[in-house]
Protein backbone atom coordinates (compact mmCIF):
# COMPACT_ATOMS: atom_id res chain seq x y z
CA UNK A 1 0.00 0.00 0.00
CA UNK A 2 1.48 3.32 -1.08
CA UNK A 3 1.92 6.25 1.29
CA UNK A 4 0.12 9.52 0.54
CA UNK A 5 0.44 13.07 1.91
CA UNK A 6 -2.38 12.23 4.34
CA UNK A 7 -0.28 9.44 5.83
CA UNK A 8 2.67 11.74 6.50
CA UNK A 9 4.79 9.86 9.01
CA UNK A 10 2.15 7.18 9.60
CA UNK A 11 2.71 3.72 8.15
CA UNK A 12 0.49 3.07 5.14
CA UNK A 13 -1.71 0.56 6.95
CA UNK A 14 -4.97 2.22 5.90
CA UNK A 15 -5.79 3.25 2.31
CA UNK A 16 -6.28 6.89 1.41
CA UNK A 17 -10.04 6.49 0.93
CA UNK A 18 -10.50 5.35 4.55
CA UNK A 19 -8.38 8.23 5.84
CA UNK A 20 -10.48 10.65 3.78
CA UNK A 21 -13.76 9.23 5.11
CA UNK A 22 -12.53 9.37 8.72
CA UNK A 23 -11.39 12.97 8.32
CA UNK A 24 -14.63 14.04 6.63
CA UNK A 25 -16.82 12.53 9.36
CA UNK A 26 -14.63 13.83 12.21
CA UNK A 27 -14.84 17.32 10.75
CA UNK A 28 -18.62 17.05 10.32
CA UNK A 29 -18.95 15.96 13.94
CA UNK A 30 -16.84 18.99 14.91
CA UNK A 31 -19.08 21.50 13.11
CA UNK A 32 -18.82 24.85 14.95
CA UNK A 33 -21.25 25.08 17.84
CA UNK A 34 -22.46 21.50 17.67
CA UNK A 35 -22.00 18.63 20.09
CA UNK A 36 -23.18 15.12 20.87
CA UNK A 37 -26.25 13.73 22.54
CA UNK A 38 -24.80 10.83 24.56
CA UNK A 39 -27.59 8.29 24.98
CA UNK A 40 -25.57 5.10 25.29
CA UNK A 41 -26.77 4.06 28.74
CA UNK A 42 -27.20 0.30 29.12
CA UNK A 43 -30.50 0.78 30.95
CA UNK A 44 -33.18 3.43 30.62
CA UNK A 45 -31.52 6.86 30.80
CA UNK A 46 -34.08 7.91 33.41
CA UNK A 47 -32.26 5.64 35.90
CA UNK A 48 -29.05 7.70 35.51
CA UNK A 49 -30.59 11.16 35.14
CA UNK A 50 -30.31 11.94 38.84
CA UNK A 51 -34.07 12.48 39.30
CA UNK A 52 -36.12 10.48 41.78
CA UNK A 53 -39.30 11.05 39.74
CA UNK A 54 -37.83 10.04 36.39
CA UNK A 55 -36.33 6.92 37.99
CA UNK A 56 -39.88 5.57 38.42
CA UNK A 57 -40.37 5.08 34.66
CA UNK A 58 -40.45 1.31 33.92
CA UNK A 59 -37.18 0.17 32.38
CA UNK A 60 -38.35 -1.89 29.40
CA UNK A 61 -36.96 -2.27 25.87
CA UNK A 62 -40.19 -0.75 24.54
CA UNK A 63 -39.87 2.33 26.75
CA UNK A 64 -36.20 2.73 25.87
CA UNK A 65 -36.99 2.59 22.14
CA UNK A 66 -39.96 4.97 22.51
CA UNK A 67 -37.97 7.54 24.47
CA UNK A 68 -34.89 7.42 22.29
CA UNK A 69 -36.74 7.58 18.98
CA UNK A 70 -38.64 10.55 20.42
CA UNK A 71 -35.52 12.54 21.33
CA UNK A 72 -33.70 11.69 18.08
CA UNK A 73 -36.61 13.03 16.05
CA UNK A 74 -36.70 16.36 17.91
CA UNK A 75 -37.31 19.08 15.29
CA UNK A 76 -34.19 21.07 14.39
CA UNK A 77 -31.99 19.22 16.91
CA UNK A 78 -29.45 18.99 14.06
CA UNK A 79 -28.81 22.72 14.52
CA UNK A 80 -27.20 21.98 17.89
CA UNK A 81 -26.10 18.34 17.69
CA UNK A 82 -23.98 16.72 14.99
CA UNK A 83 -24.07 13.21 16.38
CA UNK A 84 -25.85 10.79 18.69
CA UNK A 85 -24.06 8.06 20.66
CA UNK A 86 -26.12 4.87 20.86
CA UNK A 87 -26.12 1.77 23.01
CA UNK A 88 -25.76 -1.50 21.06
CA UNK A 89 -29.45 -2.32 21.67
CA UNK A 90 -30.61 0.94 20.09
CA UNK A 91 -28.53 0.37 16.94
CA UNK A 92 -30.95 -2.39 15.92
CA UNK A 93 -34.23 -1.04 17.29
CA UNK A 94 -37.13 0.47 15.36
CA UNK A 95 -39.56 3.23 16.28
CA UNK A 96 -43.33 2.79 16.59
CA UNK A 97 -43.71 3.28 12.80
CA UNK A 98 -41.29 0.46 12.02
CA UNK A 99 -38.41 2.71 10.94
CA UNK A 100 -34.88 1.87 12.02
CA UNK A 101 -33.83 4.29 14.76
CA UNK A 102 -30.52 4.86 12.97
CA UNK A 103 -32.53 6.15 9.99
CA UNK A 104 -34.44 8.52 12.30
CA UNK A 105 -31.08 10.00 13.31
CA UNK A 106 -29.58 10.30 9.84
CA UNK A 107 -32.79 11.69 8.32
CA UNK A 108 -32.72 14.33 11.06
CA UNK A 109 -29.30 15.50 9.87
CA UNK A 110 -27.00 13.82 12.41
CA UNK A 111 -24.51 10.95 12.40
CA UNK A 112 -25.09 7.84 14.47
CA UNK A 113 -22.35 6.63 16.81
CA UNK A 114 -22.04 3.50 18.91
CA UNK A 115 -20.64 2.68 22.35
CA UNK A 116 -18.31 -0.28 21.85
CA UNK A 117 -16.76 -0.89 25.26
CA UNK A 118 -18.43 -3.59 27.34
CA UNK A 119 -18.02 -1.80 30.65
CA UNK A 120 -15.83 -3.09 33.44
CA UNK A 121 -16.02 -5.50 36.34
CA UNK A 122 -15.73 -4.19 39.85
CA UNK A 123 -13.10 -6.81 40.62
CA UNK A 124 -10.71 -4.43 38.87
CA UNK A 125 -7.06 -4.92 38.00
CA UNK A 126 -5.50 -7.48 40.32
CA UNK A 127 -3.28 -5.94 42.96
CA UNK A 128 -4.49 -2.33 42.59
CA UNK A 129 -5.85 -0.33 45.50
CA UNK A 130 -9.53 0.32 46.15
CA UNK A 131 -10.52 3.85 45.17
CA UNK A 132 -13.39 6.23 45.94
CA UNK A 133 -15.80 4.16 43.81
CA UNK A 134 -15.42 1.31 46.33
CA UNK A 135 -13.52 -1.11 44.10
CA UNK A 136 -10.00 -1.53 42.65
CA UNK A 137 -8.86 0.28 39.53
CA UNK A 138 -10.89 -1.03 36.58
CA UNK A 139 -10.15 -1.88 32.96
CA UNK A 140 -12.83 -2.01 30.26
CA UNK A 141 -13.75 -5.18 28.43
CA UNK A 142 -14.52 -5.77 24.76
CA UNK A 143 -11.29 -5.79 22.75
CA UNK A 144 -11.47 -9.49 21.87
CA UNK A 145 -14.33 -9.18 19.36
CA UNK A 146 -14.13 -5.44 18.73
CA UNK A 147 -13.17 -5.64 15.04
CA UNK A 148 -16.23 -7.75 14.23
CA UNK A 149 -18.58 -5.52 16.24
CA UNK A 150 -17.12 -2.37 14.67
CA UNK A 151 -17.69 -3.78 11.18
CA UNK A 152 -21.26 -4.75 12.09
CA UNK A 153 -21.95 -1.28 13.51
CA UNK A 154 -20.68 0.41 10.35
CA UNK A 155 -22.88 -1.87 8.24
CA UNK A 156 -25.86 -0.91 10.41
CA UNK A 157 -25.22 2.80 9.78
CA UNK A 158 -22.90 3.94 12.59
CA UNK A 159 -20.11 6.28 11.52
CA UNK A 160 -18.33 6.90 14.80
CA UNK A 161 -17.74 5.05 18.05
CA UNK A 162 -17.01 5.59 21.75
CA UNK A 163 -14.98 3.69 24.31
CA UNK A 164 -14.78 4.77 27.96
CA UNK A 165 -12.13 3.77 30.46
CA UNK A 166 -12.43 4.91 34.08
CA UNK A 167 -9.68 6.16 36.40
CA UNK A 168 -10.04 7.06 40.07
CA UNK A 169 -8.16 9.68 42.10
CA UNK A 170 -6.97 9.05 45.65
CA UNK A 171 -3.71 10.79 46.60
CA UNK A 172 -3.45 8.78 49.84
CA UNK A 173 -3.12 5.48 47.97
CA UNK A 174 -1.41 6.81 44.86
CA UNK A 175 -4.39 6.48 42.53
CA UNK A 176 -4.45 6.48 39.64
CA UNK A 177 -1.50 4.11 39.51
CA UNK A 178 0.86 4.07 36.55
CA UNK A 179 -0.37 0.55 35.84
CA UNK A 180 -4.00 1.69 35.57
CA UNK A 181 -3.07 4.70 33.41
CA UNK A 182 -1.08 2.44 31.06
CA UNK A 183 -3.93 -0.07 30.87
CA UNK A 184 -6.49 2.68 30.24
CA UNK A 185 -4.57 4.57 27.58
CA UNK A 186 -3.35 1.53 25.66
CA UNK A 187 -6.81 -0.06 25.66
CA UNK A 188 -8.21 3.17 24.23
CA UNK A 189 -5.45 3.35 21.61
CA UNK A 190 -6.02 -0.26 20.53
CA UNK A 191 -9.75 0.42 20.28
CA UNK A 192 -9.12 3.58 18.23
CA UNK A 193 -6.87 1.81 15.73
CA UNK A 194 -9.34 -1.05 15.31
CA UNK A 195 -12.27 1.34 14.79
CA UNK A 196 -10.37 3.28 12.15
CA UNK A 197 -9.65 0.05 10.27
CA UNK A 198 -13.44 -0.40 10.05
CA UNK A 199 -14.11 3.24 8.98
CA UNK A 200 -15.47 4.39 12.35
CA UNK A 201 -14.23 7.67 13.83
CA UNK A 202 -13.17 6.76 17.39
CA UNK A 203 -14.03 8.92 20.39
CA UNK A 204 -11.31 8.31 22.98
CA UNK A 205 -12.65 8.72 26.54
CA UNK A 206 -10.17 8.40 29.43
CA UNK A 207 -12.59 9.46 32.17
CA UNK A 208 -11.11 10.53 35.49
CA UNK A 209 -14.13 10.38 37.78
CA UNK A 210 -14.64 13.21 40.32
CA UNK A 211 -15.49 10.91 43.23
CA UNK A 212 -13.23 11.63 46.21
CA UNK A 213 -11.95 14.47 48.38
CA UNK A 214 -9.06 15.73 46.23
CA UNK A 215 -8.74 19.40 45.30
CA UNK A 216 -8.90 20.80 41.78
CA UNK A 217 -5.12 21.06 41.45
CA UNK A 218 -4.72 17.32 42.03
CA UNK A 219 -7.32 16.80 39.30
CA UNK A 220 -5.35 19.09 36.97
CA UNK A 221 -2.11 17.20 37.54
CA UNK A 222 -3.73 13.81 36.99
CA UNK A 223 -5.58 15.01 33.87
CA UNK A 224 -2.35 16.32 32.32
CA UNK A 225 -0.54 13.07 33.05
CA UNK A 226 -3.31 10.87 31.68
CA UNK A 227 -3.71 12.90 28.48
CA UNK A 228 0.02 12.92 27.84
CA UNK A 229 0.13 9.13 28.19
CA UNK A 230 -2.98 8.86 26.02
CA UNK A 231 -1.50 10.63 23.03
CA UNK A 232 1.75 8.71 23.35
CA UNK A 233 -0.34 5.50 23.16
CA UNK A 234 -2.29 6.79 20.15
CA UNK A 235 1.02 7.53 18.44
CA UNK A 236 2.33 4.05 19.27
CA UNK A 237 -0.76 2.49 17.69
CA UNK A 238 -0.54 4.66 14.54
CA UNK A 239 -3.92 6.30 15.10
CA UNK A 240 -4.83 8.90 12.45
CA UNK A 241 -5.49 11.95 14.64
CA UNK A 242 -7.36 13.91 11.97
CA UNK A 243 -9.97 11.15 12.08
CA UNK A 244 -10.12 10.82 15.87
CA UNK A 245 -11.95 12.71 18.64
CA UNK A 246 -11.31 13.15 22.38
CA UNK A 247 -13.86 13.00 25.21
CA UNK A 248 -12.14 14.05 28.44
CA UNK A 249 -13.36 15.05 31.87
CA UNK A 250 -13.38 18.68 32.87
CA UNK A 251 -10.81 19.53 35.55
CA UNK A 252 -12.86 19.79 38.74
CA UNK A 253 -12.38 19.17 42.45
CA UNK A 254 -13.55 15.91 43.97
CA UNK A 255 -17.21 15.71 44.90
CA UNK A 256 -16.24 15.86 48.58
CA UNK A 257 -14.69 19.32 48.17
CA UNK A 258 -16.15 22.77 47.56
CA UNK A 259 -16.44 23.22 43.81
CA UNK A 260 -14.39 25.84 41.97
CA UNK A 261 -15.76 28.68 39.86
CA UNK A 262 -16.44 28.04 36.15
CA UNK A 263 -13.53 30.38 35.38
CA UNK A 264 -11.02 28.28 37.35
CA UNK A 265 -12.43 25.07 35.89
CA UNK A 266 -12.01 26.58 32.43
CA UNK A 267 -8.48 27.84 33.10
CA UNK A 268 -7.14 24.53 34.41
CA UNK A 269 -9.01 22.40 31.87
CA UNK A 270 -7.82 24.37 28.84
CA UNK A 271 -4.31 24.57 30.27
CA UNK A 272 -4.22 20.77 30.56
CA UNK A 273 -5.44 20.40 26.97
CA UNK A 274 -2.96 22.91 25.56
CA UNK A 275 -0.11 21.06 27.24
CA UNK A 276 -1.07 17.61 25.96
CA UNK A 277 -3.45 17.50 22.96
CA UNK A 278 -2.07 17.87 19.39
CA UNK A 279 -3.79 20.39 17.15
CA UNK A 280 -4.44 17.61 14.61
CA UNK A 281 -7.40 16.47 16.75
CA UNK A 282 -10.42 18.27 15.24
CA UNK A 283 -12.75 18.13 18.22
CA UNK A 284 -12.78 17.75 22.01
CA UNK A 285 -16.18 16.84 23.45
CA UNK A 286 -16.50 17.01 27.22
CA UNK A 287 -18.44 14.62 29.38
CA UNK A 288 -20.43 16.53 31.98
CA UNK A 289 -19.29 14.39 34.92
CA UNK A 290 -21.04 13.81 38.20
CA UNK A 291 -22.09 16.79 40.31
CA UNK A 292 -22.95 17.26 43.97
CA UNK A 293 -26.51 16.55 45.00
CA UNK A 294 -27.22 20.24 45.59
CA UNK A 295 -26.09 21.28 42.09
CA UNK A 296 -28.12 21.68 38.92
CA UNK A 297 -26.09 19.28 36.79
CA UNK A 298 -27.49 20.66 33.52
CA UNK A 299 -26.56 24.29 34.19
CA UNK A 300 -23.24 23.42 35.87
CA UNK A 301 -21.97 21.64 32.76
CA UNK A 302 -23.14 24.46 30.49
CA UNK A 303 -21.56 27.18 32.67
CA UNK A 304 -18.19 25.43 32.62
CA UNK A 305 -18.28 24.86 28.86
CA UNK A 306 -19.26 28.48 28.24
CA UNK A 307 -16.41 29.76 30.42
CA UNK A 308 -13.87 27.78 28.39
CA UNK A 309 -15.06 29.10 25.04
CA UNK A 310 -15.58 32.66 26.28
CA UNK A 311 -12.15 32.86 27.91
CA UNK A 312 -10.33 31.03 25.09
CA UNK A 313 -12.05 31.87 21.78
CA UNK A 314 -9.08 30.86 19.61
CA UNK A 315 -8.11 27.25 20.26
CA UNK A 316 -6.80 24.68 17.77
CA UNK A 317 -9.73 22.34 18.35
CA UNK A 318 -13.52 22.52 18.47
CA UNK A 319 -14.34 22.54 22.22
CA UNK A 320 -17.83 21.14 22.68
CA UNK A 321 -20.16 18.83 24.60
CA UNK A 322 -20.96 15.14 24.71
CA UNK A 323 -23.52 15.21 27.49
CA UNK A 324 -25.96 12.55 28.63
CA UNK A 325 -27.61 13.46 31.92
CA UNK A 326 -26.76 17.14 31.39
CA UNK A 327 -28.88 17.19 28.22
CA UNK A 328 -31.66 14.83 29.21
CA UNK A 329 -32.74 15.44 32.80
CA UNK A 330 -35.38 18.13 32.18
CA UNK A 331 -36.49 16.29 29.04
CA UNK A 332 -36.99 13.05 30.98
CA UNK A 333 -38.88 14.68 33.84
CA UNK A 334 -41.10 16.35 31.23
CA UNK A 335 -41.70 13.12 29.30
CA UNK A 336 -42.27 10.68 32.21
CA UNK A 337 -43.10 7.84 29.81
CA UNK A 338 -46.26 9.47 28.46
CA UNK A 339 -46.96 9.89 24.74
CA UNK A 340 -48.95 13.07 25.33
CA UNK A 341 -45.81 14.73 26.71
CA UNK A 342 -43.78 14.22 23.52
CA UNK A 343 -43.89 17.80 22.20
CA UNK A 344 -43.03 19.34 25.56
CA UNK A 345 -40.20 16.85 26.12
CA UNK A 346 -38.74 17.54 22.68
CA UNK A 347 -38.95 21.28 23.34
CA UNK A 348 -37.07 20.77 26.62
CA UNK A 349 -34.33 18.80 24.87
CA UNK A 350 -34.06 21.35 22.07
CA UNK A 351 -33.74 24.16 24.61
CA UNK A 352 -31.01 22.32 26.55
CA UNK A 353 -29.09 21.48 23.37
CA UNK A 354 -29.30 25.08 22.19
CA UNK A 355 -28.04 26.39 25.53
CA UNK A 356 -24.96 24.22 25.02
CA UNK A 357 -24.61 25.36 21.41
CA UNK A 358 -24.44 28.90 22.79
CA UNK A 359 -21.88 27.75 25.38
CA UNK A 360 -19.70 26.35 22.58
CA UNK A 361 -19.90 29.77 20.95
CA UNK A 362 -19.11 31.46 24.30
CA UNK A 363 -22.40 33.38 24.32
CA UNK A 364 -24.50 31.45 26.88
CA UNK A 365 -26.79 33.66 28.96
CA UNK A 366 -27.90 31.90 32.13
CA UNK A 367 -30.73 34.39 32.61
CA UNK A 368 -32.40 32.93 29.52
CA UNK A 369 -31.97 29.34 30.70
CA UNK A 370 -34.55 27.12 32.37
CA UNK A 371 -34.17 23.59 33.75
CA UNK A 372 -35.97 21.35 36.20
CA UNK A 373 -33.26 22.38 38.67
CA UNK A 374 -32.33 20.32 41.70
CA UNK A 375 -35.89 19.21 42.48
CA UNK A 376 -35.87 15.45 43.09
CA UNK A 377 -32.07 15.20 42.83
CA UNK A 378 -30.56 11.88 43.82
CA UNK A 379 -26.86 11.18 44.18
CA UNK A 380 -25.15 9.20 41.41
CA UNK A 381 -22.15 7.47 42.97
CA UNK A 382 -21.57 4.50 40.67
CA UNK A 383 -19.43 4.89 37.56
CA UNK A 384 -20.70 1.67 35.92
CA UNK A 385 -23.28 2.02 33.14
Amino acid sequence: MASTPAHGGLPATLPADILAELKKNAEFLSTPGKGFLASDESAGPWLRAGSSEAAKIPDTAENRAAYRSMIYSTPNIKDDCSGVILHWETLFQKNADGKQIVEVITENGMLAGIKLDKGFGKEGIWGTATGPLGHPEPACKGLDDLKQRAAEAYKQGARFAKWRNVLQIDPATGLPSDLAIMECTHNLARYASICQSERLVPIVEPEIVPNGNHDIYVSAAVTEKVLSWQFKALHDHHVYLEGCLLKPNMVKAGLGQEQASPELVAQLTVQALKRTVPSAIPGIFFLSGETQQGEDNEKTATRNLNAMNKMYPKLPWHLSFSFGKALQKTCLVTWMGKTENKDAAQAALKHRAHMNFLAVMGTYDEAADTTVGIAGNISQGDACY
